[in-house]
């Protein structure tokens, strides 16, 4: 494995272990819940908006290492964010995980986020690392039920 991979694997054992923003968030103006069925991952994910920005956003739940480092990477990236620079974000992020663009990802574009890069190698983990982003756009239209990756 290479030094960059070794790496971006610290990054996701930690975020998995010690992931920020885990937490109910007793202000939330929205909420929305998500499961994958194929791995078992749960989430549920807090926000609280400030005219057209995020600006506080926590989780809870359980699952894969992928999972909880996608959710708690996640909500990091998208503090202070317009549903449209979150959409954009998601749009780059999926791409990237999926494999389907053509050429690479510039990984600046992406910023921490860019540690999922190698999750394209693995087709199972693909709907791991996109959990928390459907959730959190369900959330961001405000629909109610449970966001599934089937």
């Amino acid at each position: 494995m290479s030094e960059l991979s070794d790496l971006y694997q610290d990054v996701i054992l930690d975020h998995s272990r010690s992931p920020h923003n885990f937490r109910v968030l007793g202000n939330a103006d929205r909420q929305a819940e998500g499961f994958n069925p194929l791995c078992g991952d749960q989430v549920t994910l807090y926000l609280k908006l400030d005219h057209d920005r995020i600006q506080d956003i926590s989780f809870q739940g359980k699952g894969c290492a992928i999972s909880k480092a996608a959710a708690s990477m996640m909500t990091d990236s998208v503090k202070d964010k317009s549903p449209a620079e979150v959409e954009a974000i998601f749009h780059t992020f999926h791409e990237m995980v999926t494999g389907s663009k053509n050429e690479p990802i510039d990984p600046d574009r992406l910023g921490k986020l860019a540690v999922f890069s190698g999750v394209c190698e693995f087709p199972a983990r693909i709907k791991c690392a996109v959990l928390p982003w459907h959730t959190l756009k369900s959330a961001l239209e405000g629909k109610n039920g449970q966001v599934s990756t089937e």
